[in-house]
């Protein structure tokens, strides 16, 4: 019945029973009997043996079932799912009980700086598309009211204050649109079709859609060298012609006067293939490279875009390649330059059916 295992704060507290005990048990026998001093002494040392002999049995029994039952309570309220009285059965099962409590703990403070850091974002992310949609807003709004004012009578400027207005309105387009398909992706909706295709040609479109773009910039596009075969890729060819355009873009928003912005293939395993898109514009500071792909995400607050856009492109490049099970980097120095990087599945050469 009594555990075997010697237990020092049992022990320490019988002791200071079993003395106390002896005190007043002596002091009482001595007012009441006359005793030598070799009576005395075995009386007292019989006495105090047998105290903190049954002190110490006592509550070692007593105390640990105690103490045992209020945990299983305090077990049974904090782990509901899982039956304690068949867990903590004994003092040395709290070992387990603190093991647990003390994950559970680690959890909830994981869970609560996962809640503020999701806090801090809603709040950033709302402030965002905040701004994003209040820009184009106002510009209509503007417009449109000085236009029914009936104060302007001059064509042009009326033609002018249309075409300001239109370009406010397709800036909210973007927006929505590059928002709602961000939101396909992430609910699953979205899907994407797998397929082979020739990458080179995919980035030869690119190049020929944002020629003018390029040359406005007054910035060079091109491969790293001549490729004399086709590189066949599986992957949904319209999704990963939207995910080079939108980097390329980027570079061209961000790059500067002569500059160059390459494009690299290379093998990285033997399914897998490596596409670069490098650029010497201005570059990112590295603290704020992990949180490059966050929708609306500014390196600088004050900064404006270049080119219009929603300001999703980064976003929806990270979202599309999560899509296809495939990973995208991202490497950058200031005043040196930026690397994007995306990782593709292999494809075969699709045949042409015969009529």
């Amino acid at each position: 019945m009594f555990k075997s295992k010697f237990n020092k704060t049992n022990f320490y507290l019988a002791l200071i029973i079993s003395l106390f005990c002896v005190l007043l048990i002596t002091g009482y026998a001595l007012l009441l009997y006359d005793l030598n001093l070799t009576h005395l002494i075995q009386w007292i040392g019989i006495f105090f043996l047998s105290s903190l002999f049954f002190s110490y049995f006592l509550l070692s029994y007593y105390l640990e079932n105690y103490i045992v039952n209020r945990v299983r309570e305090l077990y049974n309220s904090l782990f509901p799912s899982t039956t304690s009285t068949s867990i903590i059965k004994s003092a040395k099962d709290i070992d387990l009980f603190t093991s647990n409590l003390k994950k559970l703990n680690s959890d909830k403070n994981l869970e609560i700086e996962v809640l503020k850091d999701q806090e801090n974002y809603r709040k950033e992310f709302i402030g965002n598309i905040a701004h994003e949609l209040k820009t184009p807003l106002f510009t209509i709004q503007g417009y449109v009211l000085t236009l029914l004012d009936g104060g302007i009578t001059d064509k042009k400027i009326i033609k002018k204050y249309l075409k300001q207005t239109s370009k406010g309105v397709d800036r909210l387009t973007y927006v929505v649109k590059d928002l709602d398909l961000i939101t396909k992706f992430e609910s699953g909706i979205e899907t994407i079709e797998i397929k082979s295709f020739d990458i080179l040609n995919t980035i030869k479109n690119v190049f020929e859609l944002l020629e003018m773009q390029a040359k406005k910039s007054n910035i060079t596009l091109k491969l790293n060298r001549k490729y004399e075969a086709p590189i066949w890729v599986e992957a949904d060819e319209e999704r990963i012609q939207q995910v080079i355009t939108n980097l390329i873009v980027n570079s061209l928003k961000y790059g500067v006067v002569r500059g160059i912005t390459e494009v690299a293939i290379e093998p990285l395993e033997e399914d897998k293939i490596l596409v670069r898109i490098s650029d010497n514009g201005e570059g990112i500071d590295k603290q704020h490279l992990p949180r490059l792909f966050e929708r609306f995400f500014r390196v600088e607050k004050t900064r404006n875009r270049k080119s219009g856009g929603s300001g999703l492109g980064l976003s929806i490049v990270k979202h599309i390649i999560d899509a296809h099970d495939q990973k995208i980097f991202v490497e950058s120095e200031v005043n040196v330059g930026s690397e994007f990087s995306f990782t593709l599945k292999r494809g075969q050469k699709t045949k042409v059916k015969a009529d």
